[in-house]
Parts: structure tokens; C-alpha cells; sequence
């Protein structure tokens, strides 16, 4: 009888870690599709390389230890106020790279608990509808633009540019003004946001009818990008 119930106990390891090494396997291959659509979507200027192992490594650690704390709520409890401690080194300053992370940890979560089918079903569903919004560009708006206007001191006044700003611009406010050229000149900044219509050339040839056809400079900030 011993016997019996030592090959059974033997059986019922074997299995639990055959599951085990089934949800750290496939929580991989999903976390490296997810890291794919974040690099194909990714829009800034350079994303970190230790951002897309870290959603790897995550989602597979999440499968272990949702496989460990599932049948003991004692344990889930110790082990979620030990990873209350942990704090990023880094902060995630794009609110999708949030989104991914999260993305990771529920495919990890979900592959721990051996519902693969749901994980598999899950993942290809929300990288099909983040390639969707990347590619329609959904919910962008228009770029803050910073814009730098130099006007002589005898044309300075608060208002010079302000029936430009109402024409072509949706908002406008004044960032900071200075003087330049041993204070013969004025240099003012703007964070503005132009209308959908309008050009930046005819911006520009409109500001330097009003500030005698001196330096005026346009730069684009990205929101949300």
C-alpha cells in the first residue's frame, strides 16, 4: 500500500511540474509577442532594451508564483506584501508602458493558473487592438509646439502677436521672456497648439510681418506620443 501511494505522490509531482514547466514555456512565447508589438508600436525615440527583458522576465516569474500561491491564500498574501516593498529603480514615465507591463504580468498570472487557451486567446487579442490604435493613430492630438518670437524693443508690447494667436492658433500661453542683444531685443516663448489647417510656413510669415522680419523658431513637443 506504501508503495501505491509513493508512485501516486511520485505521479502527482511529475505532473505539477510538467504544468509548471508548460506555463513558464508558454508565458515566454507570449511575453516575447508582447514585447514584439510593443517594439513594432513604440513611437518615442528610443526604447530601453532592459524595459522589453524585464516584461519577459516578469511574466514568467508571475506563472511560477501564481502557480506556487494558488491553493494558499496564506502565502499569496505573504508573498503579494513582499512585492509591495520592491520599487522601480527607473520611473515609467509613458502611461503605455505602464499598459504593457501590466499586459505582461496578467499573460504571466494567467498562464500560472494553466489556463493557456485564455492566455493565448488573450494575448493575441490585445496585441491585434495595440497594433490597431498604433496604426489608426487613435486619439491623437495635436503636437504642443514651442515657438520663439524676437521682436525690437521698440515694437515690444504685450499684445503684439495676440490676432495672430486668435487666427491660427487653437491655445497659446507665454512662457518666459527675455532680453537678447545687450537688451536692444526681446525674445519671448510660447507653448502654443495650432489648428489643423494651419501651416507653419503661414504661422512664420505672419509673425515676421509683426516683429520686422526677425529670428522667429518652431519646435514640436510630443504629447502622448
Amino acid at each position: 500500500m506504501e508503495t501505491i501511494n509513493q508512485l501516486f505522490t511520485l505521479n502527482a509531482s511529475e505532473s505539477a511540474l510538467g504544468l509548471s514547466l508548460a506555463a513558464m514555456t508558454i508565458a515566454t512565447v507570449l511575453s516575447i509577442i508582447i514585447t514584439l508589438i510593443y517594439q513594432i508600436t513604440f513611437t518615442g525615440e528610443r526604447y530601453s532594451q532592459n524595459f522589453v527583458h524585464t516584461i519577459i522576465i516578469m511574466s514568467v516569474v508571475v506563472s511560477v508564483i501564481m502557480n506556487v500561491v494558488s491553493d494558499n491564500a496564506g502565502v499569496a498574501f505573504g508573498l503579494f506584501a513582499v512585492f509591495s516593498l520592491i520599487r522601480f529603480r527607473s520611473a515609467v514615465t509613458d502611461a503605455k508602458d505602464i499598459a504593457y507591463i501590466f499586459f505582461g504580468l496578467s499573460v504571466g498570472m494567467t498562464c500560472g493558473l494553466y489556463q493557456f487557451t485564455l492566455a493565448v486567446v488573450m494575448t493575441f487579442f490585445a496585441s491585434i487592438l495595440f497594433y490597431i490604435l498604433y496604426k489608426f493613430n487613435y486619439g491623437k492630438g495635436k503636437d504642443t509646439q514651442i515657438l520663439k518670437v524676437t521682436v525690437p524693443e521698440n515694437l515690444n508690447h504685450e499684445n503684439l502677436l495676440d490676432d495672430v494667436f486668435q487666427e491660427y492658433t487653437l491655445s497659446y500661453t507665454l512662457r518666459q521672456v527675455e532680453t537678447t542683444n545687450l537688451g536692444t531685443m526681446i525674445m519671448y516663448t510660447y507653448a502654443i497648439r495650432t489648428k489643423n489647417d494651419t501651416k507653419d510656413k503661414m504661422l512664420l510669415d505672419r509673425i515676421r510681418e509683426k516683429n520686422a522680419n526677425l529670428k522667429v523658431s518652431l519646435a514640436y513637443t510630443q504629447n502622448g506620443a
